[in-house]
C-alpha cells in the first residue's frame, strides 16, 4: 500500500509532499486556542506521524477524533483507509471510498481506494480508479506502478510492461519502478531480463532488500554469486529495519541453501522469522477447527442438498502452502477449456462477511443456519460473476488460494458441483518448504517449527472431517505422485475435471501467464524431483516440527 501523502496533506498542513515526510515532534497547542481546522490538520500530522511508526491504534484514535467534529474530513479518512489495510480490508474500502466521495478528484485517494480493493481481489473496480488517478495526474509513478501491479495479479503481465517503462522513464529512481517491472518480467518467465533491472536497482541501491529477495528467486545457484557478499554487508547496517532484515536474511538463507549449505541457510531462514515478529495462537486456531467440524455436520449438510448454483464451472486448489498447489494449477490450466485464476480471495470475504472469521473460535452453528437458500443462491451467482470475468468462455475456472481448505463446508453449500482437488505433500518436506518462504503475516504459524507443526495437525484433521462428510468428492492430488508419474496423474486430473485429454497439459511450464507464487522460477521448468525428501537437508535442524507432527511425520 502506497502512504505517500495525498496532495491535499499540502492544503491542510502547509507542508510538501514526498515519499516520506518528515515533521518534527508534535508540540500541540491546547485545542480551545485553535480553530476547529487548524485543531484539525494538528491531529491529523500526529496521527500520520503514528501511521508512519506503526503505531496504527493511537493513528487510527486521532482521526476517529477528527471525525467526530468533522465528519467526512477526507484527509482523514484517507488516513484511516492507510491505517486498516491488511488487518481490515473491508473497513479501508469503505473508508477509502469516503474519501473519494468528499474530494472525487483527488487521485491519492483513487489509489488508496483501488490498492485497497486489490487486496481483496476485486481487480476490476481497482483497475477503474488505477486508471481515473491517471487520468487526473497521469505521470503519478505510483498510480503507474500500481495499475502495473494489479494488471499482474489480474493475469495480464503484458499489460504491466508499458506502464512500469513509461514510470521508469518517469523516475529510474523510484522504490517500486524496478523492482515492478522486474515482477512483470519474472510472471511472464523472462526471469533473465528480470534480473537485469534487479541489478540495477541493486547498484543504484534501490529498495535493496526487495531488489535482493526477488533477485534471487530469478535462478538457482550452483556458485556462489558475489551478491551473497553483498547481502550479507547489508545485514550488518545499523540502520535496516525489521522488514529489510527480514527479507535480506531470507535471500541469504536461498542462495545458501541453493549452494547446498543447509546449516547456514537455515540459520538465516530462522533468523528471518525471528525478524518477523508474527505470533500466531494456535489454541485459538484449535477451537475454530473445532467449531467449524460441529457445525458443519453431515445432517445439516444434508438438509441443505440442493443449496446454490448447480455451476461446474468453479474448479478448488487447496492444500497447505507449498503441497504443489501452483504446480496443480497450471497443469489444469494448460488445458484449453481451464483457466488458471491464481490465489482469489472472495470466498474467504463472503465467510468473513456471514461470521466464519478464523478470528472467532465461539459457537459457528448461527452463521452456518443463516445460509439460507436464496442467499446461497445470491452468493453463488454473484461468486459466479466474478469468476467469468476473468474468463466468459472457460469451461472451468481454477481458484488456487491454499487456504480454501477451511471454508470445504462452505463451498459445499454455494457449489454443490465444484470440482476440489486437495493437494498433499510429505508433511516434513511440507513444513519444511513453508518455513523457508518470506510469507505475509496472514501466515503467521509459520513463523516457527513448533506451531508450524501443530497447525499441519489441525489442517489435517480438518481435512479428515471433509472427506467423511463429503464423501468422493474431493481429488486427493499427491505431489509425490504427480512427479514421480506426471502423466498419468495429470490424465487423472483432467479426467476429474470432466474435460478430454489434451497434451498441451504435459508441457505445462511452456503456458502463457501469469505466475505470482513463491513457486514462480521452479513452474516454469519441467517437473522435477529434488523437493522430494528435501527435509533430510535441515534434519539437525528441524526436531521441534518433527515432534509436533507426532505421527504425521510418518505420512
Amino acid at each position: 500500500m502506497n502512504n505517500r501523502l495525498p496532495p491535499a496533506w499540502s492544503k491542510h498542513l502547509k507542508v510538501q509532499t514526498g515519499p516520506k515526510p518528515k515533521f518534527p515532534q508534535p508540540n500541540l497547542p491546547k485545542m480551545s486556542s485553535l480553530s476547529r481546522a487548524q485543531a484539525d490538520d494538528a491531529l491529523l500530522q500526529q496521527a500520520y506521524q503514528f501511521q508512519q511508526a506503526k503505531r496504527l491504534d493511537e493513528a487510527q484514535d486521532l482521526c476517529l477524533q477528527v471525525l467526530a467534529r468533522t465528519p467526512n474530513h477526507p484527509l482523514a479518512l484517507y488516513i484511516l483507509g492507510t491505517v486498516c489495510v491488511g488487518y481490515d480490508d473491508e473497513a479501508a474500502l469503505r473508508y477509502f471510498a469516503r474519501a473519494v466521495g468528499a474530494e472525487p478528484k483527488n487521485p491519492y485517494y483513487h489509489l488508496g481506494l483501488a490498492s485497497a480493493y486489490v487486496k481483496v481481489s476485486e481487480f476490476s473496480p481497482a483497475i477503474e480508479h488505477m486508471q481515473y488517478a491517471l487520468e487526473l495526474q497521469p505521470d503519478l509513478v505510483e498510480a503507474l506502478c500500481a495499475l502495473g501491479d494489479a494488471y499482474i495479479q489480474f493475469d495480464k503481465p503484458d499489460m504491466a510492461l508499458p506502464l512500469y517503462e513509461k514510470a521508469l522513464k518517469i523516475n529510474r529512481d523510484h522504490l517500486k519502478v524496478r523492482t515492478g517491472l522486474a515482477r512483470a518480467l519474472s510472471s511472464l518467465g523472462r526471469m533473465d531480463e528480470a534480473a537485469v533491472y534487479l541489478k540495477e536497482a541493486i547498484e543504484r541501491r534501490i529498495a535493496m532488500p526487495t531488489a535482493f529477495n526477488d533477485f534471487v528467486q530469478t535462478q538457482k545457484f550452483i556458485e556462489e554469486p558475489k551478491e551473497l557478499q553483498s547481502i550479507l554487508r547489508e545485514l550488518g547496517n545499523p540502520k535496516l529495519d525489521p522488514d529489510g532484515a527480514q527479507k535480506l536474511h531470507f535471500a541469504a538463507g536461498k542462495v545458501l541453501n541453493d549452494l547446498g549449505r543447509y546449516g547456514d541457510a537455515f540459520d538465516h531462514f530462522n533468523k528471518a522469522k525471528q525478524a518477523s515478529g508474527h505470533k500466531f495462537d494456535i489454541d485459538l486456531y484449535r477451537r475454530w477447527v473445532d467449531s467449524m467440524i460441529e457445525g458443519f455436520t453431515s445432517d445439516v449438510l444434508a438438509a441443505r442438498a440442493g443449496y446454490g448454483n448447480p455451476s461446474e464451472v468453479p474448479v478448488f486448489v487447496v492444500g497447505m502452502p507449498r503441497s504443489g498447489t501452483t504446480l496443480t494449477e497450471q497443469i489444469c490450466a494448460s488445458h484449453p477449456d481451464v483457466h488458471g485464476a491464481g490465489e482469489l480471495s472472495k470466498l474467504r470475504r463472503v465467510a468473513n462477511a456471514i461470521g466464519l472469521k478464523t478470528s472467532s473460535a465461539g459457537d459457528l452453528n448461527q452463521p452456518i443456519t443463516s445460509i439460507t437458500e436464496d442467499l446461497s443462491r445470491t452468493l453463488s451467482e454473484e461468486h459466479l460473476s466474478y469468476l467469468r470475468e476473468r474468463a466468459p468462455a472457460a469451461l472451468r475456472i481454477v481458484d488456487k488460494m491454499p487456504h480454501n481448505f477451511e471454508l470445504i463446508g462452505l463451498i459445499g453449500l454455494l457449489f454443490p458441483n465444484a470440482r476440489i482437488i486437495h493437494c498433499r505433500r510429505d508433511a516434513i518436506d511440507n513444513c519444511v518448504s513453508c518455513f523457508v518462504q518470506n510469507f505475509s503475516e496472514g501466515h503467521s504459524y509459520n513463523t516457527d517449527l513448533k506451531t508450524l507443526g501443530l497447525y499441519y495437525r489441525e489442517y489435517d484433521r480438518l481435512m479428515q472431517h471433509w472427506n467423511e462428510v463429503f464423501p468422493g468428492l474431493i481429488f486427493e492430488n499427491q505431489y509425490e505422485t504427480l512427479v514421480e508419474d506426471q502423466e498419468a496423474q495429470s490424465r487423472r486430473l483432467i479426467d476429474y475435471l470432466g474435460l478430454p485429454w489434451d497434451d498441451a497439459c504435459l508441457r505445462f511450464f511452456d503456458r502463457d501467464g501469469s505466475v505470482n507464487t513463491p513457486s514462480r522460477w521452479q513452474v516454469r521448468q519441467p517437473i522435477y524431483r529434488s523437493s522430494v525428501k528435501r527435509w533430510k537437508n535441515y534434519e539437525g535442524e528441524i526436531r521441534p516440527l518433527i515432534d509436533a507432527l507426532g505421527d504425521l511425520a510418518d505420512k
